[in-house]
């Protein structure tokens, strides 16, 4: 009689151990070597769907050595990669290669962390990793969350847990319309289209939303939050929701976030901050005062994968009443026997989510890696390199700072020399400059965004990377330049 069901997705100890430690080597020498290699191809789809070939799903299977060592090839010769020092376009953080590690090792066991019964250490590493994350960015160990995929999940989880506690009661069964007042939203027109999408898809539209203009620092205006509150409420309408920004995607300014709340509790709205990039940078006892008011907000999210250099997908949604979490997203259909007599904890009634992975043990890993030490000294690192990024770019006389807050540093090519033809000099700055970020981002030298301050169209440089050094600062300002030249004389000839 068998003993065991042979399966063709089945590995030996032995070809498990040998592919392993194949992979293993290839992703040591990766790491060790990927200052070495273009920070991207630049490939075009067709290209790589060449690589693939247009071939149908294939009928038999083939060997797992083979299968392995084609995926590496591709992955490590065809891809952007977003741990490379020059890389320090948009806001995805180096990978920590013990995040790997722990990734490899959640998926061995596979826990869902859906509800205790089917993830018990992993809910219970999940639970500290959000203590620990609610410490890390300075607010009470008392904040309770979930974590989810990344920053659009982290502040859609929170914006459904304020509707949940400001809007009527009968919301769940009767649904937005049957409120007679229209629910409204705040946030600063620098902030991120999360809230766009949050509007459109939970059904509140466009329209409920209240862009307020920023000041000369491209924070909140507060005086013009306040004013737009109080019109909503004189036209029969009901604030409920407010967003301060730490740390928003083009510059990095940090909203007033102590102004903010002082002004949520006055009209009694939720206070949410999208700290998904910049909420770590509090761990530095320098920016202190920059993010005084965070421990007000009701709601708060913070990317690992950003400033924390965790492997994607890690998104984190704190909340300072949890209950607010159950409030919102707690359901207990018949078939679900999760009993919660020992005080267990089920994620599923946290979030959007029922089934769910083991995002904790990589964050988990880390942060005790490395500990407050080592995360204030990297993020004070990445802040220090940022600045030197500015100051180079002040002190060349081809390139214009622009901006420099957190980690992130704006500026723009100015040729030495316009030629008498170009009649609208910043027509044309904003469009070399677009260009530029266009052809850094194909070269492979260099990978920067791009920001628009002040109608002048820049370049965008986010440094979230543990791997980035002085030499590589110095050397992107050459590289700018050398594209730069090339790109000018190329548009004058035209």
């Amino acid at each position: 009689m068998e003993k065991h069901r042979t399966s063709p997705l089945e590995i030996s100890s032995k070809d498990f151990k040998s592919l392993g430690y194949k992979l293993i080597e290839s992703i040591s020498e990766f790491n060790e070597t990927i200052a070495n290699k273009p920070v991207t191809t630049g490939e075009k789809p067709k290209q790589l769907q060449g690589l693939l070939g247009n071939k149908s799903f294939p009928e038999s299977g083939m060997s797992n050595e083979t299968l392995l060592g084609q995926a590496t090839d591709l992955l490590f010769n065809h891809s952007l990669f977003n741990g490379h020092p020059k890389f320090m376009g948009y806001i995805t953080g180096s990978a920590a290669p013990i995040g790997a590690l722990g990734d490899m090792l959640a998926a061995t066991v596979n826990p869902n962390v859906g509800a205790f019964a089917l993830g018990p250490m992993a809910t219970e590493i999940e639970k500290q990793t959000i203590q620990w994350l609610a410490e890390f960015i300075g607010v009470s160990s008392d904040y309770g969350g979930v974590l989810v995929s990344g920053g659009n999940m982290a502040n859609f989880t929170a914006f459904l847990a304020a509707r949940a506690a400001k809007a009527p009661s009968d919301i769940k069964e009767n649904g937005i319309n049957s409120n007679s007042k229209k629910l409204m939203m705040y946030c600063s027109k620098s902030t991120h289209t999360w809230i766009d999408k949050a509007a459109i898809l939970f059904g509140h539209g466009t329209k409920a939303i209240r862009w307020i203009e920023t000041d000369a620092d491209n924070k909140m205006n507060l005086e013009a939050l306040e004013l737009a509150i109080t019109s909503d409420i004189k036209d029969g309408h009901e604030p409920f929701f407010v967003v301060g920004t730490a740390g928003d995607v083009s510059t990095g300014t940090v909203d007033d976030l102590e102004g903010i709340a002082s002004i949520c509790k006055l009209y009694d709205l939720w206070f949410h901050i999208d700290g998904a990039y910049g909420a770590p940078a509090n761990i530095l006892p320098e920016l202190e005062m920059t993010f005084k008011g965070i421990k007000d907000a009701d709601s708060i999210a913070i990317d690992p994968h950003k400033w924390l250099y965790s492997p994607l997908e890690a998104g984190c949604t704190l909340v300072k009443n949890p209950k607010h979490l159950v409030d919102a997203y707690s359901s207990h259909p018949e078939y679900y026997n999760f009993a919660t007599e020992n005080a267990e904890q089920n994620f599923y009634e946290y979030g959007l989510q029922n089934s769910r992975g083991f995002r904790a043990l990589k964050i988990w890993l880390m942060l005790q890696q490395v500990g407050r030490k080592g995360y204030r000294e990297m993020i004070s690192e990445d802040v220090e390199l940022s600045k030197l990024l500015y100051k180079l770019s002040n002190k060349h006389p081809e390139l214009e700072a622009v901006t420099q807050h957190l980690s992130i540093t704006t500026f723009r090519y100015i040729p030495k020399e316009l030629s008498k033809d170009v009649i609208d000099k910043e027509t044309y700055l904003n469009e070399l400059n677009e260009t530029l970020v266009n052809n850094l981002q194909q070269g492979g030298k260099v990978f920067v965004s791009n920001a628009i301050v002040r109608n002048a169209y820049c370049l965008r440089s986010c440094i979230v990377n543990f791997r980035t050094s002085k030499k590589d600062i110095e050397e992107i300002i050459d590289i700018v330049v050398a594209e730069g030249r090339k790109l000018h004389k190329e548009l004058l000839s035209k």
